[in-house]
């Protein structure tokens, strides 16, 4: 299975666009902050997008209005990428392309602030009469029309697996020859509803995240968006890059805790290998899921204890953006294939004391190094798993 990897992008709390990104990266310069969301008093840090409440929506898209879709405009205008989909649309045409997009929150956040300023008679305001924003669909719907994108559209939401699966199921459409190409994406904004809700489970730090540290106690919530094109190799000059392989899993163990053994994510990253024809020892690189909460990074580690050896690296970069939930998936997965492009590896932010207890030990500074085979998994809630495999297209 080899498909390409085309244009892409990312937004998130290091910056907007990918030279931003790189440039935090390179510098170690995280975009967490202490929590300044507008309303919120919940003590912990967060990732949030400068700038995101000033972006004005087109007037044609204006009835779409919300956070999540403001978010999920901005970063469509990064990169070249709505040049690089006008160019795949003229190649395939805008029917042989589809649009799969994952989220967790959609645009939850927008209904969170229409029940503030409901009318004296308890009705909705007329400005948030808006059936396509109020339901799980909105971000795929907003992409649709902002694209031109005449195909078939799909929103994916199976927590913080959500927009590493678009890949997986991009994939299925194209080998089934539904359609040439996709544009996959995933789209996650900060709202009341997620922060307080992993605060109730107390899942949320009062401080920076510490992903893999002994001394990590929990995670920090943020915002992302990103996109990319994944096509038949055909439909792509001079594609850097390939997606190789996915594999999927479900634990059904417990709704937020994963299986304690990690079955769940062994079998994701199995089945990512195999139907990537790649062996353990020739993966370069994984980006982790390493949220910072105990169970989940003890339980990744110990995952990848039997399947990797010390010579292949691992870090998690949550603590550079944030954990993104829905959105998390796309956008490590384009951090990692900027690693391939840079050859430079991102080491785990925070992480000064390492948890002695863990099989398998991830790098905490910056690593150079060539990447010519990565992997990125993302693991949601319910043990909704995901892995991806990227490789080098010219291997």
């Amino acid at each position: 299975m080899r498909l390409a990897i085309g244009q892409y992008t990312a937004t998130s709390a290091i910056g907007i666009g990918l030279d931003p990104m790189r440039e935090a990266i390179r510098s170690r310069r995280s975009g967490l902050r202490p929590n300044d969301l507008a309303n919120c008093d919940l003590e912990t840090w967060i990732g949030r997008v400068d700038g995101l409440e000033s972006v004005s929506l087109p007037d044609e898209l204006g009835h779409l209005m919300s956070r999540n879709n403001q978010l999920a405009w901005l970063g469509l205008q990064q990169d070249g990428m709505l040049d690089s989909i006008a160019e795949l649309k003229e190649r395939a045409g805008d029917d042989r392309i589809g649009v799969i997009i994952g989220t967790s929150t959609s645009s939850i956040g927008r209904t969170e602030e229409a029940y503030t300023k409901l009318l004296p008679n308890e009705a909705m305001a007329p400005e948030y009469c808006q059936p396509e924003v109020h339901n799980l669909h909105s971000p795929g719907i907003f992409v649709v029309e902002a694209t031109g994108i005449r195909g078939p559209a799909l929103t994916i939401s199976t927590a913080c697996s959500s927009s590493a699966k678009v890949f997986a199921s991009a994939a299925r459409w194209i080998n089934h020859g539904l359609v040439d190409a996709v544009l996959v994406g995933g789209i996650d904004s900060l709202c009341m509803s997620i922060l307080y809700g992993f605060n109730s489970l107390e899942l949320v730090s009062p401080e920076r995240c510490r992903p893999f540290d002994r001394r990590r106690n929990g995670i920090n919530i943020g915002e992302s968006c990103g996109y990319a094109i994944v096509a038949r190799e055909e439909l792509i000059d001079h594609a850097e890059f390939m997606l190789l392989g996915y594999g999927e899993s479900v634990d059904a163990y417990h709704m937020s805790h994963p299986h304690p053994e990690g079955k769940g994510a062994m079998l994701a990253m199995t089945r990512a290998l195999e139907r990537a024809d790649v062996a353990p020892t020739d993966v370069d690189y994984i980006n982790l899921h390493g949220t910072a909460s105990q169970a989940n990074d003890r339980i990744e580690a110990a995952a990848l204890g039997q399947l990797f050896s010390e010579h292949t690296l691992a870090s998690s970069t949550k603590a550079w953006t944030g954990h993104t939930l829905g959105a998390a998936g796309i956008l490590e997965a384009i951090i990692t294939l900027e690693a391939m492009r840079q050859d430079l590896v991102p080491g785990t932010l925070n992480c000064d004391e390492p948890d002695d207890d863990f099989a398998f030990d991830v790098i905490t500074e910056n690593v150079e190094r060539p990447v010519r085979h990565a992997m990125t998994n993302s693991f949601g809630f319910g043990g909704n798993n995901a892995t991806l495999v990227f490789g080098c297209a010219n291997d």
